[in-house]
């Protein structure tokens, strides 16, 4: 599709889930499409697993996620499937998936107006040894002449996959997470938020602000984050949890990003919130990331589809606590 001169407007929300309430949940979910609605919301993005919680999950057994988890047509999807259908709005929510072979999946259904759900898988998948990952991208069409796509947590770490979608034409990417205030093996990483500054955030506003402001949480995005957008030309709805998830306190920073990598829209409130912003599509067509990728030279990338033989499953590499080498794969020397 040709991509016009005009805005879609886009929203992203971070909320804090009941872990397995999934009646609780979806109704944060329709709070927040209320509203949507209201600011003439067209995208809406809501957070990875939030229908059902997320680092609790780990804790159960394979057979209770089974018993939590629902197919793409289970209840909790149709009823976010009715609620975009009902406002013309494209919607999406992470759930625990299982498919026809029993297969559980984190994934992420895109509901669109005319009743069509997108459905992504997390590339890489760590959560639980009975969650599998994912094998595709997902990359769509939406009503407003622009694709959009999905990336979950940890996919869009990894920057081959955003460079991925956006080669196949998302101009728009949802970014789902459930991120902020974990243990970090990285001596320079994330470290946990102390979970007192969460439970005294009424009391103490600004302590808990400052954290999720801070090194555990929005400065560690600015890391990385925006550089998603800036180098592959694309809109980014970074949805987040935030608050109490287990035993660690997610941080919320639930922000819209334009091609250029500028934050247009975002929240560090210690609660639920969402964040709204016009995405001007005129921005695309001569972005810096957009037009670099047109000076790629796709001959000498091979080596990025090479197994060097030291590759683990997604999560052995997120839990491993030795060092990676220097030096990785063959030497091959140079001409």
């Amino acid at each position: 599709m040709e991509q016009g001169d005009v805005a879609v407007r886009g929203a992203t929300v971070q909320f804090e889930p009941r872990p397995d309430d999934k009646s609780y949940n979806l109704a944060r979910i329709e709070h927040y499409v209320r509203e949507a609605a209201a600011a003439h919301v067209q995208i809406l993005a809501f957070p990875e697993m939030c229908l059902l919680g997320y680092w609790h999950l780990r804790r159960h057994p394979a057979d209770r996620l089974r018993a939590l988890a629902e197919p793409l047509a289970g209840p909790s999807i149709s009823a976010v499937r009715q609620l975009a259908a009902d406002h013309g709005m494209v919607i999406g929510a992470g759930f625990l998936e299982i498919d026809e072979q029993g297969r559980l999946f984190n994934s992420y259904a895109v509901c669109m107006p005319d009743g069509n759900v997108h459905c992504h898988r997390k590339l890489h998948a760590f959560e639980h040894e009975a969650i599998s990952s994912g094998d595709s991208y997902t990359v769509f069409d939406t009503p407003w002449g622009v694709r959009a796509g999905v990336l979950i947590c940890w996919d869009n770490n990894l920057v081959e996959n955003v460079r991925a979608s956006a080669l196949l034409g998302a101009s728009i990417l949802l970014a789902p997470h459930q991120t902020g205030g974990t243990d970090s093996r990285s001596p320079h990483g994330m470290r946990p938020i102390p979970a007192q500054l969460w439970h005294d955030r009424r009391r103490a506003p600004e302590a808990i602000e400052t954290a999720l402001r801070g090194p555990s949480g929005r400065e560690w995005l600015m890391r990385w984050l925006p550089a998603r957008a800036h180098d592959n030309g694309l809109f980014l709805l970074f949805s987040n949890g935030v608050g109490q998830d287990d035993d660690e306190i997610r941080t919320g920073n639930a922000m819209i990003i334009d091609p250029y990598g500028r934050i247009l829209a975002e929240t560090w409130k210690a609660g639920d919130d969402m964040v709204i912003a016009d995405l001007d599509l005129s921005l695309l067509p001569l972005s810096t990331g957009r037009r670099w990728i047109q000076g790629r030279r796709p001959e000498l990338y091979d080596i990025l589809t090479r197994r060097f033989g030291d590759e683990r499953e997604p999560r052995a590499a997120r839990f491993a606590t030795d060092s990676v080498p220097l030096h990785r794969g063959p030497h091959e020397p140079t001409a």
